[in-house]
């Protein structure tokens, strides 16, 4: 037979009631008892034999049917393709028409069979058609052949159907279920390796920044002053410590930063950078809410500074209600739209607070407005 595609193919740890599936579904095939008696029965007629023969025959392709659709249990919930199904129903309707042509009025047992496994590899729309004929064709050759009155046998198979149809109808609904908790998992992995990535960034992209204006001025200090080179160095290494630390904390998921250290690390960098810098001297007037996303706004607006605007000042201005850095150089260019800013206007939206970013003449403001 074809193989379903790979999604169908994922198959569920077993339960105790899972393992006892073939048994429930093996119960049904009590139905196909009489006309298998009825060809035991007449046995040394040569009809009989063969409705013997059709009768087991089609249970056993009903049940190789009924395998397949669960050990695969996403393909109840699909309409698998007909390479799947078409040989399925065609074993199922010839050796039908086998128990009908062998054992007459008690070979349309099967139908109900056909319906079940109809409703459970075809869509709605085709499953009602067979449904349909079924119904009609089966109350036609008990007309034309005189075997009485089925309408039991009609209502045998819309029941069953429906009994099927419901079944196949939760089993979609809980795949649906469990599609939509896994891409909910999916956005959340998603998410957090945006947010670590978007920290990773703002942690790491200043202290390299920094260590790299340290790097570079005391090679320039080599010669001309080494005890301020040696000084330059060894604040390369605690910063290079510095970021180690900062690294971990941001991988073990606990973020600490505080307004005073990145004012204290934003003097040092603009120092390092030969740009002035005029800064508060307290940050007693800053909430305790906002003193976090303002330490955020210090670390990327000096790293914007440092990197992009060619500056000769830098002035950071705290209120209780505002931090705003400034700067005389040309702007940052199109570090505007970088994923540093992009961060930042993150962490503000997440509090209430708005990031403004303006030119100046000259220079260059970013503020976050709370």
């Amino acid at each position: 037979m074809t193989s379903l595609s790979p999604v169908s193919e994922q198959r569920a740890q077993p339960t105790q009631i899972g393992r006892l599936g073939p048994l429930f579904a093996g119960i049904w095939l009590f139905f196909l008892l009489d006309p298998l008696a009825y060809g035991w029965e007449n046995r040394d007629k040569a009809w009989g034999l063969l409705g013997i023969v059709a009768t087991v025959a089609f249970a056993g392709a009903y049940m190789t049917l009924w395998a397949r659709m669960r050990a695969n249990r996403t393909v109840s919930a699909l309409d698998p393709p007909l390479s799947f199904t078409a040989p399925y129903l065609a074993a199922l309707v010839l050796l039908g028409a086998a128990m009908v042509a062998c054992l007459g009025e008690r070979g349309l047992a099967c139908t109900v069979y056909i319906a079940v496994a109809s409703v459970m590899v075809l869509s709605v729309r085709l499953a009602l058609a067979v449904i349909a004929v079924l119904v009609l064709g089966s109350l036609g050759l008990s007309a034309a052949a005189g075997w009485g009155n089925q309408i039991s046998l009609a209502f045998g198979i819309s029941a069953a159907s429906l009994a099927i149809f419901g079944m196949r109808t939760v089993v979609r609904r809980n795949a649906a279920l469990i599609g939509a908790e896994q891409e909910n998992a999916r956005l959340a992995v998603d998410s957090e390796r945006n947010r670590f990535a978007r920290d990773l960034h703002d942690i790491l992209g200043h202290s390299l920044t920094v260590i790299t204006v340290k790097a570079e001025l005391a090679q320039r200090l080599l010669d001309a002053d080494p005890d301020r080179a040696r000084a330059e160095l060894a604040d390369l290494e605690r910063l290079s410590r510095d970021a180690l630390a900062d690294v971990r904390r941001a991988v073990s998921g606990y973020r600490e930063l505080t307004l005073p250290g990145e004012l204290a690390r934003a003097r040092e960098a603009l120092r390092a950078a030969e740009i002035e810098a005029r800064l508060p001297q307290s940050t007693d007037d800053v909430p305790t809410d906002l003193r976090e996303l303002f330490a955020w706004t210090v670390r990327e607006g000096v790293t914007n500074v440092i990197r992009h605007s060619g500056a000769r000042s830098c002035e950071i201005v705290l209120t209780p209600s505002s931090a705003e850095i400034r700067d005389d150089g040309r702007g940052p260019g199109s570090s505007v739209d970088g994923s540093g800013l992009t961060g930042l206007r993150e962490r503000s939206a997440a509090v209430g607070a708005t990031v403004v970013t303006r030119a100046l003449e000259p220079g260059f403001s970013l503020q976050v407005c709370a």
